[in-house]
């Protein structure tokens, strides 16, 4: 069963237990408010009819006018009889108000049937147990009881309106149930409609996702479906950037990979074929494999970052000291390159806990980009400065070939290398300034990069907290 007919039949399996509930209940409860209220009543015209009883016997002396106190009440009905014999039943006056045929005994102090308005028992005759309310009748004017009154023997007080008025009520109650139930099915299939919609509209795009298309998803509300539907398209989006950056890395391993590969080979046939001396072909072979090896060394460094196994070893150390042995050890490369390397840090620098040797490879990453990226006669300048107080700023600075604004945003994306570093043949594997990004960051710093353009430089600038 698809979701949307489950949602669909749960709402309404919902709505149709909360009618029969309701239903139930109100029925139940209104039939209960409805007998006590018609005791109540029927109490009341009880005691009322033995008050009027116990006036006829005082006034008359005796039993003589009790017809008329029982008509004066209203339990004194013309055909009675006639109507029993004929079946004229209660059905014939059952809309008018106390019209049912309420039985009516009064009994003497003797125990003697004095009257039955409905002609079931004989004056004179032997009262048997008798139901309904009694009451007792006095004689006023010695105040002693002279019978009974009993009202509603057969208990049909307001029965045919009690019962009408029930049927109506749940007739009501009914209609109204079934229009409730038709509303919330209703509701429930544009709620399911709308809740699925976006289910199916996902599965849909995934599938197409899973077969190499692009899709979005379309973003019409601000609630949960539809921040479903907007990270989808996030996803999206970062899914096609990953495929990029794998078409890219594969292209750029290949080449990374043959161009090494090529010069050994081209090294090893000349040497078989005697055109390469012994010496030249093996320095070149050497120098291709230590390329190779840099090449997997960073492709391991980025393999740690990746699954979080990057460790540091922390330890308070002068930022000037690194930034010292730094500028020494790539002086050499910068010599033959005819490069000016400086290091422009005041003294005083406040220590701060760093892994010598991680620090080392990110800040040795962003100098031999540079020193590659520079002119002869090009300057690189390192610095360092603190910065608010709990903020301490390194900078590397070259007047080289600059990177272009629309690569700003991708320099630290492995791989990436800028269309002036291929056009110029700059080295490089492209994974430098990844590496180095995961490592200041694993420090709880910032790494960002500034040019104002081709042919004007560029500034590679790293913060560190101080604490």
């Amino acid at each position: 069963m698809s979701l949307r007919w489950r949602i669909m039949g749960a709402t309404v399996l919902i709505v149709v237990l909360t009618v029969l509930i309701s239903v139930g209940v109100g029925y139940y409860a209104t039939q209960s408010r409805l007998d006590v209220f018609v005791d109540r009543i029927g109490n009341d015209e009880a005691a009322q009819l033995a008050r009027d009883l116990s006036r006829e016997y005082t006034a008359a002396g005796g039993w003589g006018t009790v017809d008329r106190a029982l008509s004066e009440a209203g339990y004194v009905y013309e055909g009675a009889r006639e109507s029993e014999e004929h079946g004229g039943g209660e059905g014939e006056s059952s809309e008018l108000f106390h019209q049912d045929r309420i039985r009516v005994v009064v009994v003497g102090a003797d125990g003697r049937v004095v009257n039955d308005n409905l002609s079931l028992l004989l004056p004179g005759a032997a009262a048997p147990d008798l139901a309904g309310r009694r009451e007792t009748v006095f004689d006023l004017a010695t105040n002693q009881p002279v019978g009974h009154a009993y009202v509603d023997v057969n208990r049909e007080f307001l029965s045919t309106e009690s019962h009408g008025f029930l049927n109506t009520l749940l007739y009501i109650i009914l209609i109204g149930g079934a229009l409730t139930m038709g509303i919330a099915i209703l509701l429930a299939a544009w709620l399911s409609r709308r809740i699925t919609a976006p289910v199916t509209a996902l599965t849909e795009a995934t599938e197409a996702i899973a077969q190499g298309d692009t899709a979005r998803l379309p973003v019409t509300s601000s609630d949960e479906l539809g921040k479903m539907s907007g990270a989808f398209n996030r996803m999206t989006a970062a899914l096609e950037t990953q495929r990029e950056l794998r078409r890219r890395l594969i292209n750029d391993v290949s080449h990374e990979l043959n161009t090494p590969l090529s010069v050994i080979q081209l090294e090893a046939a000349g040497l078989r074929d005697g055109l390469q001396s012994g010496e030249s072909a093996s320095g070149h072979i050497i120098q291709e494999v230590e390329r190779l090896r840099g090449l997997v060394t960073d492709l391991s460094w980025l393999a740690e970052t990746d699954h979080g196994e990057l460790r540091l070893t922390l330890e308070a150390g002068s930022i000037h000291g690194l930034l010292a042995a730094e500028a020494e050890r790539w002086q050499p490369q910068a010599d033959a390159r005819q490069v000016s390397l400086s290091l422009e840090t005041p003294g005083d620098l406040p220590e701060t806990r760093f892994d010598r040797m991680r620090m080392s490879q990110a800040l040795g990453n962003v100098v031999s980009n540079a020193i590659r990226c520079a002119d002869p006669g090009g300057t690189i300048v390192l610095r360092a400065e603190p910065e608010s107080g709990d903020t301490l700023a390194i900078s590397i600075a070259d007047d080289g070939i600059g990177i272009d604004a629309a690569d700003l945003p991708h320099v630290f994306d492995r791989f990436y290398r800028t269309d002036q570093s291929r056009s110029r043949g700059v080295g490089g594997t492209g994974l430098g300034l990844a590496i180095t990004r995961a490592i200041v960051e694993a420090h709880g710093g910032t790494v960002a990069v500034a040019s104002d353009g081709p042919g004007r430089g560029a500034t590679v600038t790293i913060r560190l907290p101080l604490s």
